[in-house]
């Protein structure tokens, strides 16, 4: 094997394991979110953050699915 096709391994499965890594932490989020919207005390402020880094690792995940998927006209 030579080493370009090592490093597009490596690249590959660093990008998988990026792509877990950001899809748990989505749902940890989307958890949290949702167990927050029940107090009746929780801060505007605060969710709002939850939400927009919520709404960031969305963004995050779909760049990477969106490089993971093979070009079809190449």
């Amino acid at each position: 094997m030579s080493d370009d096709q090592d490093n597009v391994n490596t690249d590959l499965f660093k990008n998988i394991e990026r792509l877990r890594q950001l899809r748990i932490e989505h749902r940890d989020l989307d958890d949290i979110i949702t167990r927050l919207t029940m107090d009746f005390r929780v801060d505007e402020v605060q969710m709002k953050r939850l939400k927009k880094r919520k709404l960031m690792l969305k963004d995050q995940i779909a760049r990477l699915e969106s490089q993971l998927i093979p070009d079809l006209n190449a």
